[in-house]
């Protein structure tokens, strides 16, 4: 099959097949399992017109995160006033006590004085009050109610201001009518955001609360939808999940950042590519600061030993490679998803690290337990049109990882991957608990969520993008 692009030194013939290190690896069962009946509640016809990602997305497509363009520009500004009848103002009203049901606080929309408002009448009162409570409930709902400051290594870009646009939110409630289906409609729909509703719902313990509180907020933070398919680590949890129509088809242990600076960021980014037998360009944290550049120079039998290759500039700065190998710091695969962070999903030959309970002992990149499978199911989830095409994928990953060449498997159907941060939710074998809090990310939201609501709030984090420098260390 020709339609398999890839970036090999050179071509392998089938006989590898035998000798492959992948020849034990196969399709998981139900690879692509039929989509269930989802009972969720489906957004107003608003949506229509909305921004839709085209069939092959580039990153910022799929993201939809839309930039101004530099220059002079003549926009024409959204009207987030509209007229309300005493009817709807009602409908509004009405409306507020239920976002206790999703971790908001009612009095943050001004109850009394929308009260207060309806009952002076209609008019550009009744207009002002009404279309500033309903935008709040908007952004509330469908963002989040923490600013992004108490967001701390927050890096993801929350599409649904574009897709759904406050104006265009206020504009259909108030001709259609449909006040709370408006606003109800803005709800994650992802099951594991309703675990947690149904869990606010019958506890009592106010610390606990809080915690659910905290969480669901942060699902808002993300796309409404996360889409049929897609990665997702959750860091307090040192799991990641290979989801498929709302089903984990399955899940590995991971190795994340440790605390400080080389914690692992939380990111949405896409997987263009399955990376085999990568090379490892060494930081110059370990060349120059741990003496491993005048090592390889000065003992070139070690250094073949360990796979490592070193050049000297002009200038007497000095580069060293890890060639490709069992014995690569990056092991036999990772997954190629571009980010200003450096930041991707790799094999490790550390494999005791797996073993831990507590695993956060990287400088930042997520080590997979299983990445070789990992491999191997996205290579065939990003390739396949039908099942047919299985197992000449699995032949052609199975030839390349024994050649141990470094080699770049494009994705036709490139992947979403979330890095997430939730310290309270449903598990990878479906059960609700708490995890450990190991960057102290927690205080800072459970404290905004308790300040007086923000009305200003960036969409951006403007904290520092830190490189991460992976030293692979070992414990």
């Amino acid at each position: 099959m020709t339609r398999f692009r890839l970036i090999i030194g050179t071509a392998m013939g089938a006989a590898l097949c035998a000798t492959s290190v992948l020849a034990q690896d196969s399709a998981p069962e139900n690879l692509l399992p039929p989509e269930p009946e989802k009972v969720t509640e489906e957004l107003p016809d608003y949506t229509a017109d909305a921004p839709r990602p085209a069939a092959q997305p580039s990153v910022d497509e799929s993201f939809d995160d839309i930039r101004m363009e530099r220059g002079e520009i003549v926009q024409q500004l959204p009207v987030l006033v509209r007229e309300w009848s005493i009817a709807q103002a009602r409908d509004l009203l009405a409306f507020i006590p239920t976002v206790e049901a999703e971790g908001l606080v009612p009095s943050d929309y001004r109850p009394a004085e929308l009260r207060m408002a309806i009952d002076s009448g209609e008019g550009a009162a009744l207009n002002e009050m009404a279309s500033e409570i309903f935008v709040w409930l908007v952004e509330d709902l469908r963002d989040g109610r923490t600013p992004m400051d108490a967001r701390r290594q927050w890096f993801v870009v929350d599409p649904d201001p574009d897709v759904l646009p406050s104006h265009r939110l206020l504009e259909a409630a108030v001709e259609s009518g449909d006040i709370a289906g408006t606003l109800t409609a803005l709800n994650p729909v992802s099951p594991d955001y309703a675990r947690l509703k149904e869990e606010l719902a019958v506890t009592t313990d106010p610390a606990k609360r809080k915690l659910i509180r905290a969480n669901m907020d942060r699902w808002r933070w993300l796309a409404r939808d996360l889409g049929k398919q897609y990665l997702l680590a959750n860091v307090p949890e040192y799991q990641l999940r290979l989801t498929v129509n709302d089903k984990i088809i399955k899940h590995y242990r991971v190795v994340v950042g440790k605390p400080g600076r080389t914690a692992t960021p939380q990111l949405a980014e896409m997987v263009e590519a399955v990376i085999f037998n990568p090379t490892w360009t060494v930081p110059q944290s370990i060349v120059k600061g741990e003496g491993l550049g005048a090592k390889v120079l000065n003992n070139p039998g070690w250094a073949r030993a360990n796979g490592y290759k070193a050049t000297k500039g002009a200038n007497g700065w000095i580069t060293v490679v890890q060639q490709p190998g069992p014995g690569n710091s990056l092991g036999l695969m990772k997954l190629d998803m571009p980010n200003p962070h450096a930041i991707f999903f790799h094999d490790t030959p550390a494999k005791a690290l797996f073993a831990r309970d507590k695993r956060a002992l990287s400088h930042g990149c997520i080590r997979v337990q299983g990445a070789r499978e990992l491999a191997m199911t996205m290579a065939m989830l990003g390739n396949a049109d039908s099942r047919e095409d299985l197992p000449v994928i699995q032949q052609e990953v199975s030839e390349i990882t024994a050649s141990r060449k470094y080699t770049r498997y494009p994705m036709e159907k490139q992947w979403p991957a979330y890095i997430t941060y939730f310290t309270y939710g449903v598990d990878v074998n479906g059960e609700l608990r708490r995890f450990d809090d190991i960057y102290g990310r927690d205080a800072p939201v459970l404290a905004a969520l308790d300040a007086p609501r923000q009305r200003e709030r960036a969409r951006e984090t403007s904290e520092e993008v830190i490189e991460i420098v992976d030293d692979l260390q070992t414990s």
